[in-house]
């Protein structure tokens, strides 16, 4: 197969994943709003699970060795601290500032690889993450000047805390892609949640309204085709090529965030994105060659 063909389908099938995920960050802000945060995580994370193990018996897939397990457990547990920190995120600031926000992950990851991996920080890199910096100072300064919106700030807050998680589960994604198919990628990482959420379950789950359940639906086989596409996507091609496709994430949030919740896009959130996507492109385009930004996948809606 030619080269440009072998990578058209990644990168088509990325186009795809990236989409979809953003489509699901809207329908998880839409349910986050009206059934609450926990509820439309665990429900999500329930049905998901559900779906994930039909596909699993389906395609008669084996239990993963040990060692793989293990990935799933530890990304598992990452998404589910980093899910609800996003998605609280999401309901006090646009989809488009949130998402924009959220890009700093892959900065925060050189600085992770070094103090978890040894790997060497250049100063290409370190430059690039005073750019992104500055690019989270002028969408944060946005929410601090005029009309100060304590409850917007802690949104921000959120998202750059799960932002420190996700940069976690960059290191991690790449070597689950090339271990796992693409279903069970997507299954188990809804099975960890599952079982973090159901702890809470006796004292805050309660049963949607059934206005919200086709909702529910759509969110989890969203977040679960997005979760193997990308999977797939990235199993098959070098991610670096796949980057610019990662920040389209933005336009979706925002056309979504403008359709259906109403939401004004400011000037300094899209400067913000800018330095920080800018950043990003800098510290992947001159990475050491084992760096953790070969996995680099900005994932939108993390979970």
């Amino acid at each position: 197969m030619p080269q440009s063909r072998s990578f058209a389908i990644p990168f088509l099938i990325c186009c795809a994943g990236v989409g979809l995920f953003s489509i699901m960050d809207g329908v998880m802000k839409g349910l986050s709003l009206s059934i609450g945060l926990y509820n439309a995580l665990f429900w999500r994370a329930l049905v998901g699970s559900l779906l994930g193990l039909a596909l699993m018996l389906a395609t008669r897939r084996g239990w993963p060795a040990r060692a793989v397990l293990r990935l799933h457990l530890i990304r598992g547990l990452a998404v589910s601290l980093m899910a609800p920190l996003f998605f609280y995120g999401l309901m006090h600031l646009a989809l488009a500032e949130a998402i924009a926000l959220s890009f700093i992950a892959p900065l925060i990851a050189l600085y992770l690889a070094a103090l978890l991996l040894g790997e060497p920080v250049g100063r290409q890199a370190i430059g690039a993450s005073l750019l992104g910096l500055v690019g989270v100072g002028v969408i944060v300064a946005g929410r601090v000047s005029g009309d100060y919106d304590l409850d917007a700030l802690l949104g921000a807050l959120a998202v750059l805390l799960s932002a420190v998680l996700f940069a976690w589960n960059l290191i991690l994604q790449r070597q689950q892609a090339q271990l796992a198919s693409p279903v069970e990628v997507a299954f188990f990482q809804h099975l960890v949640m599952l079982g973090v959420f159901s702890l809470a379950a006796p004292f805050w789950a309660a049963n949607p309204p059934l206005k919200a359940v086709p909702f529910i639906l759509l969110a989890a086989a969203l977040a679960f085709t997005s979760l193997a596409l990308l999977a797939w996507a990235y199993a098959r091609s070098e991610a670096q090529r796949l980057i610019p496709v990662e920040y389209s994430a933005f336009l979706w949030a925002a056309l979504i965030g403008w359709l259906v919740f109403d939401e004004e896009l400011s000037a300094g959130t899209v400067a913000g994105a800018l330095l920080i996507v800018a950043g990003c492109l800098i510290a992947a385009r001159f990475k050491p060659k084992a760096s953790p930004l070969d996995a680099l996948h900005v994932e939108p809606g993390v979970a």
